[in-house]
């Protein structure tokens, strides 16, 4: 396939446009936003960029693996210190879990500032309103429209790019801030709350192994320190990128800068892009897009994709196969990676790709309420079918996507806490999709940890 000359609006040229598009808008709104975005600082740095994707080809290497994980969307009124700051602490946690188990660094990527677009399946949502049913353009995310059903919330508004860059600017400002100073000392892991360990519904043998590990986190910094990463007293200001998936691209392609005395595009939006299931078309605006960036990109792959075609994102997206840039994130559902993962890794073939487990979107499920919600027992078999279905094609998993939160919410069902279908109102919060707990996180990390190292 051949590839013209690229530039960072190129996108608008090509044969499959974006997802979702400013029709009905005036042109001048969404050129007065981007106008203002291009005039705007940047979010993340080049020298940053270049510094994880230096990273995550030691990761292809299998000299480092990937911990990715935050919100299914951000909301611009979940910008609140006590909840950025809960975020990064269970990603810290859980890295420093999976160090112990694994004996290598991990590499802490969050989905924050700015997640805040989302696609959806229907471009619209009808309810039923004082008796009357009202359909209303879905929900897009904050730098789309807002989550109240109203006609005026739901009204796609431009403008909101701006909001959403200053408050991925005020996240990320606090995030350094935290890092810098030593949020989430990880030389005592006895002060976290490790509460899950005496849930009823914890397996006795379960529980013995998780409080082993609990007791030998030690050995993670230890481990650190002697393989040269950092001294013990270093630990506590660690590395943290973003990253959000790519679905705006008048956001996306405004914040692409070119920067002196380095060649190529970086997308300064956030160190790490993805793009999505529904907008991975090899011809589409999302892949054009992408494939001039120095950034890292991910591509999510659910069970219905053609191989050949993955392939072929893979190519354009990496023409010259350079390490680190390109992360397939496969998104299979419980039960089918057995078949989908070794077709993918054949046709794939050796071209230099992180492999990268999210279990949570092929696993959704709707409770008879209505409810969207997913299983912690489908989400833990996913990852364990993935980890030997990688083993048996002769690749490895290199790292895993998670929709998460540091909060005590009810969203997915199971895990020791013991989430039902009746407690799944009692702190539901998400505004799109279901994320695993606290515990349900801290728990996940341990069964990873335990399982990787028993390779």
């Amino acid at each position: 396939m051949s590839s013209p000359a690229w530039h960072p609006e190129s996108w608008k040229a090509a044969a499959e446009g974006p997802l979702l598009s400013y029709e009905g808008i005036g042109a001048g709104e969404v050129a007065a936003a981007t106008a203002r975005l291009r005039a705007l600082p940047p979010l993340v740095t080049s020298w940053e960029v270049e510094r994880l994707r230096g990273l995550l080809a030691d990761a292809q290497a299998g000299r480092r693996f990937l911990l990715q994980g935050g919100d299914c969307a951000e909301t611009l009124d979940g910008c609140t210190s006590g909840a950025i700051a809960s975020k990064l602490k269970i990603l810290l946690q859980m890295s420093l879990v999976l160090v112990q188990g694994l004996k290598r660094p991990v590499i802490r990527v969050g989905r924050i500032a700015g997640q805040y677009a989302k696609p959806r399946s229907s471009p619209t949502e009808t309810r039923v309103v004082d008796g009357r049913s009202v359909t209303l353009p879905s929900y897009f995310g904050e730098l789309y429209n807002g989550a109240e059903f109203t006609p005026e919330a739901r009204r796609l508004d431009p403008g909101r790019m701006i909001r959403g860059h200053e408050h991925a600017a005020m996240t990320l400002n606090f995030v350094r801030a935290l890092v810098d100073g030593g949020f989430a000392d990880l030389h005592h892991p006895e002060y976290w709350d490790l509460s899950f360990l005496r849930q009823a519904g914890l397996a006795a043998p379960l529980r013995a192994e998780y409080e082993r590990i609990t007791a030998n986190l030690g050995d993670g910094l230890r481990f650190m320190e002697a393989f040269g990463e950092a001294t013990i007293q270093e630990l506590s200001r660690v590395e943290f990128y973003t990253s959000h998936e790519a679905l705006n691209l008048h956001y996306e392609s405004a914040l692409a800068r070119q920067v002196p005395r380095r060649e190529g595009v970086y997308g300064l939006s956030a160190h790490l892009l993805w793009i999505g299931e529904r907008t991975r078309g090899l011809r589409g605006a999302h892949v054009e897009f992408a494939r001039g960036l120095r950034n890292p990109v991910g591509v999510k792959v659910g069970p219905g994709a053609d191989a050949e075609e993955i392939a072929a994102v893979v190519r354009r997206l990496d023409p010259a196969a350079e390490p680190g840039k390109v992360l397939l994130i496969t998104r299979l559902g419980a039960g089918r990676a057995a078949d989908v993962l070794p077709r993918l890794v054949r046709t794939v073939g050796p071209r230099p790709v992180l492999w990268v487990c999210d279990p949570m979107h092929g696993n959704g499920m709707v409770t008879a309420g209505g409810v969207k919600t997913r299983s912690f027992d489908a989400v833990r078999q996913e990852l364990a079918e993935t980890i030997e279905a990688h083993a048996a094609a002769g690749t490895r998993l290199g790292g895993v996507h998670f929709e998460l939160t540091g909060e005590d919410v009810t969203e997915c069902l199971g895990g020791a806490a013991g989430v039902t279908q009746e407690q799944l109102s009692t702190r539901y919060a998400s505004v799109c999709d279901p994320r695993l707990n606290y515990q349900q996180s801290l728990e996940l990390a341990f069964s990873l940890a335990h399982r990787l190292s028993a390779r």
